[in-house]
């Protein structure tokens, strides 16, 4: 009886894996959503290796596998028919952790052509001709998950973003890929075969994400904006920052002021959250820039600001910007690196009323 309901299990996979891979990566996906922790949680840190490790191992016996070189023993043969369903689980759902920690950490424009490949990689997963293709496709998908883990977890341990820490994580991630060269060697002596499903794949990884750090299209993991604004006045009273707009309520899309009305002597406030991890320590920059129908934008001022973490709603600063003129303008979080956080457009225009003004004042 046993053995018909395990016969009958092993057949309706077969017939329906495909869409069973597709259900198990979303639901990776679903999962991970659901149970997303702050980018510091511990526990969510020791899950993440976790899957790493039981990713390693599968890339690790399947190589052998289909070298030849290795068969799972009688105990195992039935669940080594699974062994895709669950490395499209543990994929997906670290593929799903790392890119919504580069979407929170990202400014769109600037970051968009590495979202976009994210987003590619996720669904090219799940085509016909990439699940029929070698084992090397999914060496790749795991050295992104590999070295956005270790990028994240020394930015955490040296409490800033840079050059170190994502050195760091390009010297430890090839690190790894080679000793689980060496271990393979010991078995495959066929170095050729080695350097295709596991070598050039991971290094390839790891060749684009340090040209896109270069061009600072990877977003600054783990720092990001949970809420900006334009205003007329901050003021930081009694541990609060009160925030005076003259937004109307139906204009619920607008940050605050950015349609900025204004009369002489008016300063205009900039006023984000910004999110990092506890023990968390770094130098951000506030860049105003306006748009010049000819030159196009033209940087004005380059503000800095030192962050603190270990704020759940995010560390609060402001930047005031006395010297402009009526246009278009943007302003941009950025680190030290110049890589993008968000950004932020507005227009001034000149205010020629004498009425008094009422703002609504905001507290945070």
């Amino acid at each position: 009886m046993i053995q018909k309901i395990k016969q009958s299990m092993l057949d309706f996979v077969k017939k329906y894996e495909a869409r069973l891979e597709v259900f198990f990566f979303v639901g990776g996906f679903i999962f991970d959503a659901l149970l997303m922790t702050e980018i510091d949680d511990q526990f969510s840190l020791w899950q993440q290796a976790i899957y790493l490790f039981v990713i390693a191992a599968l890339v690790h016996f399947e190589i052998l596998y289909r070298s030849l070189k290795w068969r799972p023993s009688r105990f195992m043969v039935r669940a080594w028919e699974y062994r895709n369903l669950l490395l499209h689980f543990l994929l997906g759902s670290l593929l799903n952790i790392y890119s919504l920690f580069y979407i929170k950490s990202s400014s769109v424009m600037s970051s968009l052509i590495f979202l976009l490949l994210m987003v590619a990689l996720v669904v090219g997963n799940e085509l016909p001709l990439v699940k029929k293709s070698k084992v090397s496709f999914k060496v790749g998908l795991a050295a992104i998950c590999l070295f956005s883990f270790v990028s994240i977890l020394y930015a955490l341990l040296l409490g800033y973003v840079g050059w170190t820490p994502f050195f760091l994580a390009v010297a430890t991630t090839a690190g790894l890929f080679y000793v689980q060269l060496f271990l393979l060697k010991r078995r495959i002596p066929d170095e050729r075969t080695l350097h295709k499903a596991l070598l050039f794949p991971g290094l390839s990884v790891l060749a684009v994400f340090t040209l896109f750090y270069f061009l600072g299209w990877i977003p600054p993991v783990p720092l990001s904006v949970k809420e900006q604004g334009i205003y007329h006045f901050v003021e930081k009273k009694n541990g609060q920052y009160l925030l005076s707009t003259e937004k109307v309520w139906w204009k619920f899309w607008h940050s605050g002021d950015q349609d900025f009305k204004a009369r002489p002597d008016d300063k205009i406030y900039f006023y984000a959250q910004i999110y990092s991890p506890g023990r968390f320590s770094d130098q951000i920059f506030i860049k105003w820039s306006r748009k010049d129908a000819l030159k196009g934008w033209q940087s004005t001022d380059r503000i800095p600001l030192q962050i603190t973490g270990g704020r759940k709603e995010g560390f609060r600063g402001h930047a005031v910007k006395a010297n402009y003129q009526p246009g278009e303008w943007r302003v941009q979080v950025e680190t030290s690196m110049g890589h993008e956080i968000s950004r932020l457009y507005f227009e001034v225009t000149e205010d020629l009323a004498t009425e008094p003004r009422v703002f609504t004042v905001l507290a945070q």
